[in-house]
């Protein structure tokens, strides 16, 4: 390999690494992966009061959960399923559902393992929370559906979960909106070091790596949640109203559990699950991905994300990018619904 290509080589793998463990209007034209087309424009915000809540949340048996979730809109709409990241929950698609539904789509928002209402099925079930049981558990979720294709849209660890299924299951999948792209990862490659600066960012991954910091998170986990809300969105003015709507969920009994084994993993703390153990392989080649991509981020966004000139080239289908501009941060659905929720709608006009 020549000079550039391995400086290329090493500046993806050493920002793969980095989208680890994190996270308006105006029509863009079609791209290839070749040449993406990165965008500017403004925000509008559409944020609804905290109060504003989701009710009717379903529950059904799927895989090794017993999975809390939102379906709104037509039942025989094409199906939108939406994935929130940590420490976030359903709620950061609480202004995003509605115009979706609108549209004529049904949109499915599920409690991923460790949130809200969603419960393992047995005790003895190991509370996991590597990469691949979060793929895992959205396949047996729209197995258990019977949903056989929908438009994935996430951010943060709701990302790289909508990123690691349109991967490996394209068939699956008509169309994908990702919060700060590409975020497949692996041990292999988190082994390796980053920049003092870059680490400096994943406090909180280190901090997790202790049983001071499993104690610390435990006994503190909403100040913690608040915490990371602030730094990953520094311009986000939220009320206590709306943090607290969505910190109920973290107080679900497998929550910390969930959390702490995540990151451990990713430093290679935690072992690998035998039975995750196939996939973990396939998505440390870091696939590529085919299906009609738009790709997002915040110009706020606080939180270790990845430079979308590094990742463009990992979407090999119609893609496009988008940078909002307005102070947004990490948790772009809830900061820019209406930016988030076009970006679906133009999607699929995509596929």
């Amino acid at each position: 390999m020549t000079d550039t290509s391995n400086m290329n080589r090493r500046n993806f793998l050493n920002t793969a690494a980095l989208g680890l463990a994190a996270v308006q209007m105006g029509m863009l034209p079609s791209a290839n992966a070749a040449s993406s087309s990165s965008n500017s424009m403004s925000a509008a915000t559409g944020i609804s009061p905290g109060g504003n809540c989701f009710a009717g949340i379903k529950q059904i048996k799927a895989g090794l959960l017993d999975v809390g979730y939102v379906d709104v809109g037509p039942p025989n709409g094409v199906p939108v399923l939406l994935i929130h990241g940590w420490p976030y929950d359903i709620h950061a698609f609480i202004d995003v559902a509605p115009i979706l539904s609108a549209a004529g789509y049904r949109v499915i928002i599920p409690h991923l393992r460790g949130y809200g209402s969603t419960r393992f099925l047995s005790n003895d079930t190991l509370r996991n929370g590597q990469q691949a049981t979060f793929t895992a558990d959205m396949l047996a979720f729209m197995d258990a559906l019977k949903i056989d294709q929908a438009i994935v849209a996430g951010f943060d660890w709701g990302a790289r979960i909508a990123a690691t299924l349109t991967a490996l299951w394209p068939q699956r999948f008509k169309a994908l909106v990702s919060v700060s792209g590409y975020l497949i990862g692996s041990q292999e490659i988190n082994r390796k070091p980053l920049s003092p600066k870059a680490e400096l960012q994943w406090w909180y991954q280190y901090y997790f790596a202790t049983e001071r910091g499993e104690l610390g998170y435990r006994e503190n986990t909403h100040e913690f949640a608040r915490l990371i809300w602030e730094l990953a969105s520094p311009q986000w003015k939220f009320d206590d109203a709306t943090f607290s709507r969505s910190a109920k969920s973290l107080d679900n009994p497998d929550h910390v559990a969930i959390s702490i084994s995540n990151y451990r993993w990713r430093l290679g703390l935690a072992t690998s699950e035998a039975k995750y153990e196939k996939l973990e392989k396939q998505l440390a080649k870091f696939p590529n991905i085919g299906v009609p991509t738009i790709t997002m981020e915040g110009d706020a966004n606080g939180a270790p994300h990845p430079d979308p000139k590094i990742y463009a080239k990992k979407f090999t289908g119609k893609y496009e990018h988008r940078l909002l501009i307005g102070g947004i941060g990490h948790n772009l659905p809830q900061e820019a619904p209406q930016a988030f929720a076009k970006a679906i709608l133009d999607v699929a006009k995509l596929i």
